[in-house]
């Protein structure tokens, strides 16, 4: 018996890529393919005195693709995968608000001081443009004027991407 399954290992070592290449073109994604392959293996390898006798190769392929059809069967399908995580988690811990001010203290940090004031008092202290000036000791011009180098620099660094974004759409 120990010899029947040497067999096993040979057939395994000799089909292993044309498998996988199928199992791929049925899956679309490597890491399921090699799971898929692993998975008909297993299966088989309890009968393979038996399977060895006749056609090897079909009997494993069919296997595959049995195998897929009950993945395929109990997958759920309202998941899919996706190249961009979510930007915030569906329920709060706290910590994500905690991490959005670090981060836009680090953001801030970046810019020279006029703009980071600008910044500051226009869209945290939620200040208009002549408030600002008022504030800041200057024209309203140099208020527009910083506020848009502010904001280029912000988008340039892409650090508050999304943030940015809502920022350059406030401001009009």
């Amino acid at each position: 018996m120990t010899r029947e399954l040497d067999g096993f290992d040979a057939f395994v070592l000799a089909r292993r890529r044309p498998l996988l290449r199928m199992a791929w073109l049925l899956t679309g994604d490597w890491h399921l393919a090699e799971d898929l392959v692993q998975t008909a293996l297993l299966r088989c390898y309890p009968r393979w005195p038996r399977i060895s006798r006749d056609n090897p190769d079909a009997y494993v392929r069919r296997a595959i693709v049995r195998v897929h059809a009950s993945w395929w069967r109990r997958r759920w399908r309202s998941e899919t995968p996706t190249a961009v995580l979510p930007d915030h988690a569906g329920i709060s811990d706290g910590l994500d608000e905690t991490d959005l001010r670090c981060s836009v203290a680090e953001v801030l940090a970046t810019l020279p001081l006029r703009q980071r004031t600008t910044v500051v008092l226009r869209y945290f202290a939620d200040m208009t443009e002549a408030q600002t000036a008022e504030a800041m000791g200057c024209t309203v011009g140099t208020v527009k004027s910083q506020n848009v180098k502010a904001l280029a620099r912000l988008r340039a660094s892409g650090l508050l991407a999304a943030d940015t974004k809502e920022i350059s759409d406030a401001s009009g």
